[in-house]
């Protein structure tokens, strides 16, 4: 059986528009843009439009000295932080936005001294928004995506996703469907979304002021609705199997809130001291038990930590410090005291 012909799908950058500023009409300058660059806009087009002028044009620009606290008023919740060499921390967070993201999406680069700018509010809204003046001005209604640049688990660089749309059918839910040779498929999601906001950013040129591509060849995921938006791309809830890195998930099992203790260290490992100082650190933080005292030598080639008082309460804090040494990435053995208890750690020998 031959496979049908796929039509030709293409990106081209929009050229021509200009610095956008609060309160500019964005949809008007979009449409101007495609006029004065021979792009009639159909019904089929989808407008790939950076988030950087959405929000630019929504005024999301706030005066910071740096992102710290306005990273800090766009979390919704801390998945991982990190210490930088230079002492700053950088972090990921579910952002107000919607997307679990580096720093919530808060940009310091092409903006004005001493501000930096947020996410859009709304990036469904904000979509939604565009598509409707588009039509309005254009008598056409393409799909708009909004799309902005994050990084992924397990994989070096930064790709553009769909951070809102209006328009297009951002999944493709292929369960149920069968492939060439008869199986029934059974997880196969394709965001389509994401792969419509990175094939744009393929064309767009950041430094290039060219922030929008209109991508053709699509219109059959193009629909007469609005539709769920990006949102429906975002998972959080039962769904998130990464809810935390994995430091942060030891130290929210042990008890411990956001910022109780300093973050670990953006590169892992380092010298054993530092590492047992800081495992020692989360194990007494949080839900700790009281009346132990502990005492601890440590070298470059491990530690010996010892625990003494009320028996229950250092068998508490030996698994405490078990779990802290772990997410250091050490390993230790425990052994039972006339007074309390030792814990002898090394470096873990399968997660070095």
């Amino acid at each position: 059986m031959s496979r049908p012909s796929l039509p030709p799908v293409s990106a081209v950058a929009v050229p021509g528009l200009p610095e956008v500023a609060e309160g500019d009409d964005l949809g008007a300058l979009l449409v101007a843009a495609c006029t004065a660059a021979g792009l009639a806009l159909t019904d089929d087009d989808v407008l790939v439009v950076a988030s950087k002028v959405v929000a630019k044009a929504e005024g999301r620009s706030v005066p910071a000295t740096d992102r710290t606290e306005a990273v800090r008023s766009q979390t919704v919740r801390v998945v991982a932080e990190r210490l930088l060499p230079d002492g700053r921390v950088t972090q990921v967070v579910q952002s107000r936005s919607g997307p679990v993201m580096a720093a919530a999406g808060v940009d310091a680069s092409d903006v004005a001294e001493g501000t930096v700018l947020l996410l859009p509010a709304d990036p469904d809204a904000s979509a939604r928004a565009l598509r409707t003046r588009i039509g309005v001005l254009a008598g056409v209604r393409p799909a708009v995506v909004v799309s902005d640049t994050g990084g992924r688990p397990w994989r070096d660089g930064v790709v553009d996703f769909a951070l809102g749309a209006a328009g297009l059918a951002v999944l493709d839910d292929a369960r149920g469907r069968t492939d060439r040779f008869g199986r029934v498929l059974e997880v196969t999601v394709r965001a389509v979304g994401d792969e419509v906001a990175a094939l744009g950013d393929l064309v767009k040129g950041k430094a290039a002021g060219t922030p929008v591509a209109l991508v053709r060849g699509l219109g059959a995921a193009v629909t007469a609705d609005d539709g769920p938006g990006a949102a429906a791309l975002v998972r959080v809830g039962p769904g998130d199997w990464f809810a935390h890195g994995h430091v942060e998930a030891v130290r929210a099992a042990l008890g411990l809130a956001v910022g109780e203790v300093p973050p670990a260290p953006i590169v892992p490992g380092g010298p054993v001291p530092a590492r047992v100082a800081r495992a020692l650190a989360v194990a007494r933080a949080g839900r700790a038990p009281d009346g132990v005292a502990v005492s601890h030598d440590a070298d470059r080639d491990g530690a010996r930590v010892d625990l003494t008082g009320d028996p229950y309460a250092v068998g508490a804090m030996a698994e405490r410090l078990l779990a802290a040494f772990w997410a250091e990435r050490l390993d230790a053995a425990v052994e039972r005291t006339a007074t309390g208890a030792t814990l002898t750690a090394d470096e873990c020998p399968h997660r070095r």
